[in-house]
């Protein structure tokens, strides 16, 4: 832990007020070979995921449910303090400290969330997060095999987070019965399916259109939300948010490197010689409309109704 504080001081410098933008995977450049891993991943959940995710929740009481959800959420814990540590929040990082100690004591093992009963919100963040802290733009839009959305800075990251997060190093490294790490990869899968049905997510689907569109749309929002903590009700929250909409004013068209790498223009127009607008002509061809008088009618006694 102390290796990785120190290394985080010094990456921790890597940080930009700029963070990475998404306008590439807003663009879609891959919609074909995506769409095709799109009902690909479809159809195995609709064969076989969600069957078995229906399954659980039949025979699952909910509080148990949510105790195999906390517990996911509670493992997670040390790799969110990296990565808080990597991206200069040194709050966030002890939130995640105090959160794990809390849950993992208290919350007998993480099964019940106490720390959030304790007022310790959690600051939740993963090595996409980081990359993009780090000034990373997103690159192309990415639904990667059996996982889902994702962008290709965050694909970088998920393979990351194989390599380097406590919990699957622990799953690797520690010496579990032979099944242990499988079960605990297909559970979590469920758990996570599960929690999907729970907040309406087939139903924003069902609902859509283009449920591929609409996923993608949601996906690079929450996202976006998350890399800014914009899902947290902090005060630096609040301050991520203005500090990127300086940064990324919404008429800002211009380029980052990774975008001009791929040959997007921006959409800045030129304007007209004279600086100004031209009017435009009033219906009778004068130049300027003139209003009909209106008779004064404010000192006048209004009537009655």
């Amino acid at each position: 832990m102390i290796g990785v504080v120190a290394l985080g001081l010094t990456l921790s410098a890597c940080t930009t007020t700029r963070v990475g933008t998404d306008r590439l995977a807003e663009k879609d450049p891959l919609e074909g070979f995506n769409r095709a891993v799109w009902a690909v991943n479809r159809g195995a959940d609709t064969v076989v995921v969600k069957p078995v995710t229906q399954v659980y929740r039949a025979v699952t009481p909910r509080p148990a449910r949510d105790g195999v959800r906390n517990f996911f959420a509670n493992v997670g814990e040390p790799f969110s303090l990296i990565n808080n540590v990597l991206q200069g929040k040194g709050d966030r990082a002890v939130r995640n400290l105090g959160r794990f100690l809390i849950n993992t004591t208290i919350g007998i093992g993480g099964l019940f969330d106490q720390a959030t009963r304790m007022g310790v919100r959690p600051a939740t963040e993963d090595f996409g997060q980081t990359l993009a802290a780090w000034g990373a733009n997103g690159g192309p839009y990415l639904v990667l095999p059996l996982l889902g959305p994702s962008t290709l800075r965050d694909g970088v990251g998920t393979g990351v987070s194989q390599l380097a997060d406590p919990y699957r190093v622990c799953l690797r490294e520690c010496g579990l019965p032979k099944g242990v790490p499988t079960g605990m990869n297909v559970l979590e899968i469920i758990s996570v399916r599960d929690g999907l049905i729970a907040t309406g997510a087939d139903s924003f689907l069902e609902s859509a259109l283009d449920p591929y569109a609409a996923a993608r749309s949601a996906f690079l929002q929450r996202r976006r939300a998350e890399i800014l903590d914009q899902d947290s009700d902090d005060a630096a929250a609040e301050a991520a948010a203005a500090a990127d909409a300086a940064a990324n004013p919404i008429g800002d068209d211009g380029l980052g490197a990774a975008d001009a790498d791929a040959g997007i223009p921006g959409t800045d127009t030129a304007p007209s010689p004279d600086g100004q607008a031209a009017d435009a002509p009033s219906p009778n061809g004068s130049e300027t409309a003139v209003e009909p008088d209106v008779p004064d009618t404010s000192g006048q006694p209004k009537r009655p109704n």
